[in-house]
């Protein structure tokens, strides 16, 4: 299931942001081998929370979003509640700790 919006422009992942109670955001590059192996496992996740919207930045198309979020690794995993970034994981992400961050978050909201 393909869960992940794509977002062409900063301005778009902006107003995804501020449009979202909880706004999730998948920051990654084309050739990140490790990009595409955690993007599953993270969506097989968010399945679980339909609460949370999400996208997809490509950093290499939107090299803005680095700046902007101040991203130094890929994949950069944020979470943003009513604007503000809660939750920020990057590259080698524990599955297990992520669920248990979204579920506390998703169940205090």
């Amino acid at each position: 299931m393909e869960l992940f919006q794509q977002v062409a422009t900063i301005e778009e992942v902006r107003q995804f942001i501020q449009e979202n109670e909880l706004a999730f955001v998948y920051i990654s590059r084309e050739d990140c081998s490790v990009c595409h192996a955690v993007r599953p496992q993270v969506q097989a996740i968010l399945e679980n929370y339909p609460r949370i919207q999400s996208i997809q930045v490509d950093a290499d198309q939107i090299p803005e979003v680095a700046g902007d979020f101040t991203v130094f690794s890929v994949p950069a995993l944020l979470l943003f509640v009513d604007g503000k970034e809660m939750i920020r994981e990057a590259r080698f992400v524990n599955m297990e700790n992520l669920d248990r961050q979204f579920k506390v978050i998703v169940e205090n909201y």
